[in-house]
């Protein structure tokens, strides 16, 4: 990618790209067409950066780069698996270009030649309930194996979720980081993280040593929609960063696709309000094929919605019963009694049996949910470290 750049020329990109957290993208990518290039910026002097209006601490920062900062930055490069890529570069993702407050450089780990395949998006709770987890994932595996890399921020939950579950299928995923990629967060994706560098891409605009500041996540989610045909939510609260990932999509111009919940799940309330503005209803991955008039047979997106008689043949009346009594929202042990006719005891006993054999789940309240072993007899979990 930048072998063929100057390593002048790329120290000024870097250059103008430690002082964006003070310029701001959209401002950057104003004064890049009025001088064409970084190192023009740089010299051009304090009069004509007033006369454009600039702050006097933005004046100051370009009179003043880190040039230390800056070959910390390039002998960064030279490690393996690590590169940037600039806007003006015929490389550059032609999807985040369209934006208007695309990043000018974006730093990575991993293989570039990922930006070439068509991207969908995934963002959710940090915090989902174990069928949600479980949806993000099986939704991404199906999504991979059409050959759709998944995008992501590689936080806790359905984050991970959806780069494990593309993973999991062969597939490819890209990480968008909050931070510089030189620090890992969270710290307990770590082995999530080294995964994606070696099969998939992490990328970041924020020069190295930036941490996990709040205000970088919402500039960070714009990235990940802009790169992606269209962004599907899983579990959101009505006030979140997955809400705002898919504002940024509409105003990017993306799709947007959201699966409902149950109405007692605070973490569906986001995607109702979604669905309710308009966005496209997913129950699995055919939905989203229609949405982009592709189509597949029945067999082909069914993945993982089917009723499979094998997990339930190995139990007995009794135990089917119990687990019948289990929605895959949490339920609570009384509900459960109540449905199965069965005393409270018999009943905490087959719920164990049940949870030691993967049929159900227990939650952090102490009620119980099926898992998608229950649904399609596979007894493993998908959860992983990942698992916010």
């Amino acid at each position: 990618m930048k072998q063929a750049m100057e390593q002048t020329e790329l120290r000024y990109w870097i250059a103008l790209n430690s002082i964006n957290p003070i310029l701001g993208a959209r401002r950057a990518n104003q004064l890049l067409q009025h001088f064409t290039n970084p190192q023009d910026l740089f010299d051009a002097g304090t009069l004509a950066w007033q006369a454009l209006g600039l702050t006097a601490l933005a004046c100051e920062a370009l009179a003043k780069p880190d040039w230390s900062a800056v070959d910390a930055t390039l002998l960064w490069l030279e490690a393996g698996h690590h590169g940037v890529l600039c806007r003006d570069e015929p490389d550059y993702p032609p999807l985040l270009a369209e934006i208007a407050d695309s990043p000018f450089l974006l730093y990575y780990k991993g293989d570039p030649l990922f930006f070439d395949r068509q991207q969908l998006a995934m963002v959710g709770s940090r915090n989902p309930t174990r069928n949600g987890y479980e949806t993000a994932y099986d939704l991404a595996a199906g999504a991979a194996k059409l050959g759709f890399t998944i995008t992501s921020g590689m936080a806790l939950g359905i984050d991970a979720a959806a780069h494990q579950g593309a993973l999991s299928a062969g597939g490819v995923t890209i990480a968008v980081a909050g931070t510089g990629l030189d620090i890992i967060y969270p710290s307990k994706n770590k082995d999530l993280e080294s995964q994606i560098e070696s099969e998939g891409l992490i990328i970041s605009e924020f020069p190295l040593g930036t941490k996990p500041l709040g205000r970088n996540f919402p500039l960070r989610n714009r990235i990940i929609s802009g790169l992606s045909r269209g962004v599907i939510v899983v579990e959101a609260a009505l006030k979140s960063g997955s809400l705002i990932t898919a504002r940024q999509a509409l105003e990017q111009g993306r799709d947007v696709f959201a699966i409902p919940g149950s109405i007692h799940n605070p973490t569906s309330r986001g995607c109702h309000w979604l669905l309710r503005q308009g966005a496209k209803l997913v129950e699995n991955i055919g939905d989203i094929l229609e949405e982009f008039d592709l189509r597949l047979s029945q067999t082909e997106f069914d993945y993982g919605e089917h009723v499979s008689a094998a997990g339930m043949a190995n139990l007995d009346v009794g135990y089917r019963k119990v687990l019948e009594a289990v929605d895959y929202d949490p339920t609570h042990v009384d509900q459960v009694i109540d449905r199965s006719g069965l005393t409270a005891d018999v009943v905490c006993s087959m719920l164990l049996v049940l949870e030691l054999q993967n049929f159900v789940h227990i939650t952090s309240a102490g009620q119980y949910c099926r898992t998608r072993a229950s649904r399609d007899g596979v007894n493993e979990s998908v959860c992983g470290t990942g698992y916010g």
